[in-house]
């Protein structure tokens, strides 16, 4: 069976304008948000959904159904904690410069894509972990047995053929990105960008990352 799955980015929020970490905590789309999300909806016009996902978070709700407000087919949007971000924990809402310059440093890595192009994505989560002082933060291990089974869930309520759409964030499609293939995810992930994955039979195939270029 095949199964094809559209990962988008959700649009730009107050939190990414300000430069904080944002992963499970929330913020509303800033009007560049809202031109990102219908911007990837008018490129995903032409693709017939079977059906679509957002994480439990609004950012991604509210990018998902502007795609789905410009896509002829009627489909009812479900929610899906599994597609939330990574949970940072204790550096929730702190800025996004100095959280970086404070955990890399001493490592020699002054920003998330370095650490993330050094020491592997799955890495940098168990740092995060191991650098909380409350042990919120999840660690790789954790992070995918939340995302897994969502991932799992979508493609076994699928049909031969069909096209998913997965509103979620950064690097929740990043994490995605790297276990499936050997691309480099240390290179950042534009909001509304969209990412695609063909899933042949369970083994996945990523057919574009971080596409921004209106080829779909």
């Amino acid at each position: 069976m095949a199964v094809e799955l559209y990962l988008v980015r959700h649009g730009q929020t107050y939190l990414n304008k300000y430069h904080r970490i944002q992963g499970w905590s929330d913020s509303p789309l800033t009007d560049k948000g809202i031109a990102d999300a219908k911007r990837a909806g008018q490129r995903l016009a032409q693709v017939t959904f079977a059906a679509a996902y957002a994480s439990d978070t609004t950012r991604a709700q509210d990018t998902a159904k502007r795609i789905l407000a410009a896509n002829a087919q009627p489909v009812t949007l479900t929610t899906e904690p599994a597609f939330r971000e990574e949970n940072f924990g204790y550096f929730e809402g702190l800025d996004t410069g100095l959280t970086w310059h404070t955990l890399g440093t001493p490592l020699g890595l002054d920003s998330f894509d370095a650490m993330i192009a050094n020491l592997t994505i799955e890495k940098t989560k168990d740092m995060f972990h191991a650098q909380d002082p409350f042990g919120d933060a999840e660690d790789n291990a954790r992070f995918w047995d939340r995302v897994q089974p969502g991932l799992d869930h979508a493609i076994a309520a699928a049909n031969d053929g069909d096209r998913l759409l997965i509103a979620t964030h950064s690097t929740t499609i990043r994490s995605i990105v790297s276990k499936y293939s050997d691309i480099d995810v240390s290179v950042p992930v534009d909001n509304g960008s969209i990412t695609k994955l063909s899933v042949n039979d369970g083994h996945y195939h990523v057919d574009y990352y971080n596409n921004t270029d209106g080829k779909i």
